[in-house]
């Protein structure tokens, strides 16, 4: 059996463009942490979920053009970019399992677990995390290796943070863990 890191939505115009998310940044080292270890691995993938939209997406009806695809923004940042043998799956909408190759990809390296990192724990990471469930898959996400959208409400990002992990753990069965705790098992 393997386990992935999957890596969603660490773009460019989710850290520094125009869906900027301050409450991001904090997850960047702990993310690179977390690659660093899954890399030196046999047992682990990286995997990375990114937006790649095209005009007319859903998506874009919601939260305006951002991430389209074969621009600077569809970039991963630079901190985190993908290394030799990491796998990039481009998606269009919020989950990385709606119209992509992340489930015979996943098949394809016998990944029986997911480690989500990434933006946002209460969007794609969710949704991402909803989809991995109905297929069966252990799911853990770091608590302080994801982050909720911080313009996107007035309630505190602690709050928001919390209330969406506690919803992964409490429908999704997700394993929620720090990255400190994570590194000691890798």
């Amino acid at each position: 059996m393997t386990t992935a890191l999957l890596i969603v939505d660490m773009l460019k115009d989710f850290m520094e463009g125009r869906l900027a998310n301050p409450a991001a940044v904090p997850t960047v080292e702990r993310i690179q942490a977390l690659a660093k270890a899954a890399r030196a691995r046999k047992d682990w993938l990286v995997i990375y979920g990114c937006d790649a939209h095209q005009p007319g997406d859903f998506e874009l009806r919601q939260f305006g053009e951002h991430a389209m695809a074969g621009t600077e923004g569809a970039q991963v940042i630079d901190p985190l970019a993908p290394q030799e043998g990491d796998i990039v799956v481009p998606k269009r909408y919020y989950s990385c399992f709606t119209y992509t190759d992340l489930e015979p990809t996943l098949l394809t390296h016998d990944v029986r677990h997911l480690v989500i990192v990434g933006q946002h724990t209460d969007c794609c990471v969710r949704h991402t995390s909803y989809d991995a469930f109905m297929r069966g898959l252990a799911i853990t996400v770091p608590s302080d290796a994801t982050a909720v959208y911080q313009p996107g409400s007035e309630e505190p990002v602690d709050v928001r943070q919390t209330r969406a992990l506690e919803y992964l753990r409490t429908y999704y069965g997700a394993r929620v863990a720090t990255t400190s705790e994570l590194l000691k098992e890798i």
